[in-house]
């Protein structure tokens, strides 16, 4: 008889209280059918199709010969943290002091460091419903507590100043942003960003404003968050617009006062990030890796811009238009299916029947959770139209 096998010790209570991916789940079924002979079309996972390009490679195969492996700072290569800096100034017309600058093992490090520095036990920090899921368990990590405001179309699924001073209380310790935002693709407006950054000071709080996916941004050029003055503390990766998701670099601007707490929690946490993948990123910002990067962001706008009117053509509704990232959080209830009342079911649908993978509300918090679905447009063009076209026959042969 097989029985799952008891832990020898006892668990800290926070592993029970991180609810697994939903997609995971997909993920693994998806596989199982991949393995049976089935073809299937992933927009799923929030992975750009595209991986480092040529100049990026050969830097890192350059760092490999010439032996540059060895531990680096804990707040990363000097030559990288300007280059960051020069980017901002570049791309944002920001003047960011590299000593502001902490390079970290990817974006998820970042965010846990952030919070290992500013969250104690039961501090409440606000941040919208939906949102990412690792958001609300890297506060819970540090045994704070996430509070998900329910954040729908008329907000742009994202938090307002206006929830930020209704749910402010004296537990409160700060708000956790992101724009553009995973699942919604939507960003944040300026005006309404600068209310946010504005409401938190006069509370004493802090601001962390995730901002992994602003350079894929189509519709206006990205405001970064350090716009609105050296007390927040911006969130940034080399996975998303640099496609370096399996590198594992990420990096954090933060306030001049924090980053001695910054550095001296890095040093004991992580030691420090990929010594290679930094000498690698160091190639991301010469011109002409650049101008591939630009080139890569209007083919995921070509995407968006075929994805959004096909779905609405089946059946779904699109609140609103993402104006960054590489997704779209999409109302099912339209759809002639009989799981259109609930994401969950509608997906394991289109995974079984169509071969489409996509991604039900469920994991990204409680607002209408089983209404929406997220889909991922990193995938090549062709294999969107396909998945359009096999969802379409699904839909058809169901109503």
């Amino acid at each position: 008889m097989n029985t799952v096998a008891e832990p020898l010790v006892r668990l800290a209570a926070r592993v029970d209280a991180i609810q697994p991916f939903y997609v995971m789940e997909l993920m693994k079924e998806a596989a199982l059918l991949e393995s049976a002979g089935r073809d299937i079309i992933h927009m799923s996972i929030g992975e750009p199709d595209f991986t480092a390009p040529e100049p990026v490679v050969e830097a890192a195969a350059k760092a490999l010969r010439r032996g540059v492996t060895q531990y680096t700072s804990a707040v990363g290569l000097q030559a990288l943290r300007e280059a960051i800096a020069g980017h901002y100034q570049h791309a944002y017309g920001i003047a960011v002091d590299p000593a502001r600058i902490v390079v970290t093992a990817g974006a998820s490090a970042a965010l846990l460091l952030a919070c290992a520095v500013l969250v104690d036990r039961d501090d409440e920090v606000l941040m919208p419903d939906p949102c990412y899921p690792c958001n609300r368990h890297f506060v819970a990590a540090a045994e704070g507590k996430p509070v998900l405001v329910p954040s729908g179309p008329a907000e742009r699924f994202q938090l307002t100043a206006a929830d930020v001073e209704a749910r402010w209380n004296a537990r409160t310790r700060g708000v956790l942003l992101a724009s553009p935002s995973n699942p919604t693709g939507t960003s944040i407006e300026p005006a309404e960003l600068q209310r946010i950054v504005a409401a938190v000071r006069a509370r004493g709080g802090f601001t962390i404003v995730d901002e992994i996916y602003q350079g894929l941004s189509y519709d206006a050029p990205a405001v970064s968050a350090l716009t609105y003055g050296d007390d927040v503390i911006t969130v940034n990766s080399f996975s998303k617009y640099f496609n370096m998701t399996g590198w594992r670099l990420g990096w954090l601007v933060v306030p001049p006062a924090l980053v001695g707490a910054f550095e001296k929690l890095a040093q004991n946490l992580f030691i420090c990030a990929s010594a290679l993948a930094q000498h690698a990123a160091l190639a991301c910002f010469e011109p002409d890796t650049l101008a591939i990067y630009e080139s890569r962001r209007l083919e995921f706008r070509r995407r968006r811009e075929f994805i959004v009117p096909a779905l609405e053509s089946l059946g779904f509704s699109v609140p609103v238009m993402p104006d960054g990232a590489f997704y779209v959080y999409a109302n099912c209830r339209g759809v002639a299916h009989p799981h259109a009342n609930d994401s969950a079911q509608l997906t394991n649908a289109m995974l079984h029947d169509a071969g489409v993978v996509l991604v039900p509300g469920m994991d990204f918090g409680s607002y209408a959770p089983h209404d929406y679905i997220r889909l991922s447009y990193a995938t090549a063009y062709g294999k969107l139209e396909e998945a359009v076209e096999r969802l379409r026959v699904l839909f058809t042969r169901n109503g």
